[in-house]
């Protein structure tokens, strides 16, 4: 595995176990379709499925991780969760799309600013 999708798995990880102790349920971690990934699908405690992109910047990087997730990108991930809603038959609920930047430290430490409703 390359170093960068060792670092990206990090992040993920970082991201999935926020949503934990938020009070989230973990529902999939790099869900794949004809679409692309989803890096992170979870339920929230009230019930909204949340469509996570995880974004990772270490120490020094230029831009925030939010500006990353482009139109192009906002449209895959889009189509990417219709398929998903589809295959689990849940459809019919309330969804959104999060962003979770994951920083990294001068020292290997991991902090995670999570933005809800990141886009429609």
């Amino acid at each position: 595995m390359s170093g960068a999708r060792d670092a990206g798995d990090r992040g993920e990880r970082a991201a999935a176990e926020f949503l934990e102790r938020q009070g989230c349920e973990l529902l999939a971690a790099q869900w794949r379709c004809r679409y692309g990934e989803l890096d992170l699908v979870a339920r929230s405690r009230d019930g909204v499925i949340c469509f996570v992109e995880v974004k990772l910047r270490g120490a020094g990087a230029i831009g925030l991780p939010r500006e990353f997730v482009d139109g192009r990108k906002r449209d895959r991930l889009r189509k990417a969760a219709m398929a998903y809603l589809l295959e689990t038959g849940l459809d019919d609920v309330r969804a959104r799309f999060d962003v979770a930047e994951v920083y990294v430290g001068k020292n290997g430490s991991l902090r995670v600013e999570y933005l809800e409703d990141a886009f429609t």
